[in-house]
């Protein structure tokens, strides 16, 4: 924020819901009063013209309806206001305002007041263009060097330049290359005409090359033409920006200096011209509007430049010279002469808030209160400090809670009557439930649960599972199963994208992009074309999604390469739901690879080395714990002996061997939550890493469920039996069946062995490595082993029960 606000010296709001855009603003003296005073004129999108004469606020006047001169409603909207000399034989300055289809130019004029009311104005049709495209901007000026007069140039939608002699339509032409209209501005030192094309790069014309080049009714002639006559319209000169332009200006305040400002999305650009780069300035802000105009020093040239931060800069070249605080984000800026003031800087809203003020050191002092001076007692400030974050961390945790929890309503159903229902909640960690078991006396109840969880999520599933038996078959249980996935906004909100980050992945389509509020509804992008979605964890994590503008690829990153899970499944389950809902029947994602081994391996080795650290400890205890208990024998023989003797210091070493257990027991209870929340984010690593095979290698469903099972055994860690092991047997077993390059070594099953924890990781990195290796180079997953499997098949008349759940 800028120590110094704009000082307001002249406001006004403009209407209500109506909508202002960069060329709804001009000033001159459009009533040709002789006074040297400019006047405001504003147009809007709703139709509105008004002409101001502002002039300074006074506390009993008011000062709105007393300098608005006219106000008229015409039928169109109003794209565009310029002041000049557009009518022949005049060389009075007459009103040009650009409709989406006309283009009419009035006269303003006044007439002196009898009574206390004040002076009339007139607004009066002079002449107008009916346009045969639609318009997109205009520019003007004295094209081919006429003098005394102004012709005016306007630039269409679709790319065609229409150039109008006063009262006279003259010709027009198609810009080569056109797909979106771009700023427009005309160079009278050089009779150009400078645009920037959406191949974002700045293209000059000259007027006489435009004037000689073939007419042409639509795109196809011209190209036609060109190609056949040996006119088609060349280019004097362009530069290459790369990036969007929002405004083109070219000083005629200094004759001096050859400049052609062109305003970017990220820099401001100056170029001579001849097209060559004077000076850049890169900006760290995003722009809205600027006006070059002319320095007392020599040489150089000053630009207003207005930012979405509410805020007006002034550049001398490229040092900045000033800033003050506005009180809206001007889409418009212009420099006027009133009366009692010269030099004002008027701005323009796009909801019509309209000022005219002036760059003053009118700033605003804070002075703090004197505080008075008083002995601190460090014992009290010290105990309030610690109550305060005691109480900050409980209601931080209360408000997780609250975040991280939801109620469900489980209904069970049945065609006839059962006996000894019972209801559980079975849902994978970190994932908690209140309560897991439920009896059901009577199937007419509902039961109600509350559903929470932790931060650190590596999966949003839960199964509610039913269990009853039937008086038909009494000793053999039934069961019914109903799997749910929570919400994703549950665990992360929206938030600004990030530019940079650690690790990344792209998935591919074969579809052209879409737009990501459509996939994420709910949610809004950053950007209004929906390219970039990012969403902020509750455990701190942000992950990005960046959709392409030229290809079908999306990219996913975080600084957290488990956390980019979640998003990712989500993101292709939308995308399939997303087609499938348009009727699109061939859509498909896939991965280009390579597959993020390295990534994945830093999760296996950390959750690895807290194993190894639980095992130190596990071993560390009991070594202190036999050291215990033989000195506590020590002690109890000599307290118990009746001739008593020294103790030795076996009262010292029994307490620095209890507090030594005491610190290890700690260790180690700090170690295993630690490894709970390892192993969490192992889970959703592997979860990623099978997503990537399968999209890498188009997996079918069964062939992803075994993948799942060899590289997911299990739900949580023990002591007896680990991930690390467990994954090692299933990857062995499947690289000396299905994956085994001979057939020989296919018949050979995996021999039984005691599993039990490995030494380090490399022999398990080593079969995983192997394993993505020959999935990629063709080989299929699959289970023949359990081809002979039998089925259970439901017999006739036999009863059936159903769960659903219900989101309260």
């Amino acid at each position: 924020m800028s120590l110094f606000k704009a000082r307001d010296w002249w406001s006004a709001v403009l209407g209500e819901g109506e909508e202002f855009d960069q060329g709804c603003l001009c000033v001159g003296d459009v009533d040709n009063s002789g006074s040297g005073c400019d006047k405001v004129v504003v147009g809007s999108y709703m139709g509105m013209l008004r002409i101001f004469a502002p002039h300074a606020s006074k506390p009993a006047e008011q000062t709105v309806a007393d300098a608005q001169l006219l106000e008229v409603q015409l039928r169109d909207p109003i794209i565009q206001v310029e002041v000049g000399k557009f009518v022949s034989c005049s060389e009075l300055l007459h009103l040009a305002v650009l409709h989406p289809r006309k283009l009419s130019v009035y006269a303003v004029s006044g007439t002196a007041g009898n009574v206390e009311h004040g002076d009339q104005y007139q607004l009066r049709l002079v002449y107008e263009h009916n346009l045969q495209r639609t318009a997109c901007n205009m520019t003007y000026g004295p094209f081919g060097g006429v003098t005394g007069h102004h012709f005016i140039c306007i630039q269409s939608m679709d790319g065609m330049l229409m150039f109008f002699e006063q009262e006279s339509y003259a010709f027009g032409r198609f810009l080569p290359g056109f797909l979106l209209p771009g700023p427009l501005c005309y160079c009278a030192r050089t009779d150009s005409f400078i645009t920037v094309s959406s191949t974002r790069q700045v293209e000059c014309y000259r007027y006489e090359t435009l004037a000689v080049a073939t007419d042409a009714d639509t795109r196809q002639d011209s190209e036609q033409q060109s190609k056949s006559s040996g006119k088609r319209l060349a280019v004097s000169w362009l530069l290459v920006l790369g990036e969007q332009a929002l405004d083109i200006y070219v000083p005629s305040a200094s004759p001096m200096a050859s400049s052609i400002f062109v305003l970017g999305e990220r820099n401001l650009f100056c170029l001579r011209d001849s097209g060559q780069i004077r000076f850049m300035k890169k900006l760290e802000y995003n722009p809205s509007c600027f006006l070059p105009y002319a320095s007392v020093s020599e040489g150089t040239t000053n630009v207003l430049l207005g930012n979405h931060n509410n805020m007006l800069l002034v550049y001398q070249d490229t040092t900045l010279k000033w800033a003050a605080q506005l009180s809206c984000v001007p889409v418009a800026v212009r420099v006027a002469n009133f009366l009692e003031l010269k030099g004002l800087v008027v701005t323009l809203s796009s909801e019509g808030h309209l000022q005219c003020s002036y760059m003053g050191t009118d700033p605003s002092f804070f002075t703090a209160p004197k505080v008075e001076a008083r002995e601190v007692n460090y014992d009290e400030v010290d105990a309030e400090m610690k109550a305060l974050h005691k109480n900050c961390i409980d209601e931080f945790n209360l408000n997780i809670i609250k975040l991280c929890s939801l109620s469900f309503q489980i209904k069970v159903s049945c065609r006839s009557a059962l006996q000894s229902p019972k209801l559980s909640v079975c849902v994978q960690p970190p994932l908690a439930v209140t309560q897991d078991q439920f009896v059901l006396d009577s199937l007419g109840m509902y039961p109600s649960f509350s559903f929470t969880f932790s931060p650190s999520l590596s999966n949003l599933c839960f199964t509610t599972q039913a269990t009853c038996s039937v008086p038909l078959l009494p000793g053999v249980p039934r069961v019914a199963q109903c799997k749910f996935v929570l919400p994703l906004r549950l665990v992360c909100c929206p938030t600004s994208a990030s530019k940079n980050s650690k690790y990344k992945i792209t998935v591919d389509t074969n579809k052209p992009p879409v737009n990501l509020n459509e996939v994420f509804p709910g949610t809004s992008a950053e950007d209004k074309e929906g390219n970039a979605l990012a969403f902020q964890f509750i455990a701190g994590s942000r992950v990005t999604v960046l959709a392409s503008k030229t290809s079908q690829r999306y990219r996913i990153q975080s600084e957290s390469f488990e956390d980019i899970w979640l998003v990712a499944k989500e993101l292709v389950q939308r995308f399939d739901r997303h087609f499938a809902k348009l009727g699109v029947k061939d859509f498909r994602n896939s991965f280009s690879g390579p597959i993020p081994l390295a990534e994945y391996f830093e999760t296996v080795d950390h959750h690895f080395e807290l194993r190894v650290n639980a095992q130190k400890y596990q071993d560390l205890l009991s070594e202190r714990a036999v050291q215990f208990r033989a000195i506590q024998r020590r002690l109890l023989t000599r307290f118990k002996d009746k001739t008593p003797a020294p103790l030795q210091n076996l009262d010292t070493l029994m307490e620095g061997t209890y507090r030594q257990v005491i610190a290890l027991a700690d260790a180690a209870e700090e170690n295993r939550a630690c490894l709970v929340q390892a192993f969490s984010r192992l889970r959703s690593a592997t979860h990623l890493l099978i997503l990537l095979v399968s999209l890498w290698q188009g997996l079918s469903a069964e062939q992803t469920a075994i993948l799942e099972a060899t590289l997911l055994p299990l739900l949580q860690d023990t002591p007896q039996l680990g991930w690390e092991e467990s994954v090692d047997a299933a990857v062995s077993h499947l690289l000396r069946t299905c994956l085994s390059r001979s057939p020989k070594d296919q018949a050979i099953s995996l021999s039984t062995m005691q599993l039990s924890m490995p030494k380090d990781t490399s022999r398990l990195k080593k079969h995983i490595t192997l394993l993505c290796d020959r999935i990629g180079k063709g080989g299929r997953l699959s289970l023949s082993s359990e081809a002979n499997v039998p089925t259970p098949v439901m017999l006739p008349g036999q009863d059936s029960m159903f769960v659903h759940v219900h989101v309260n």
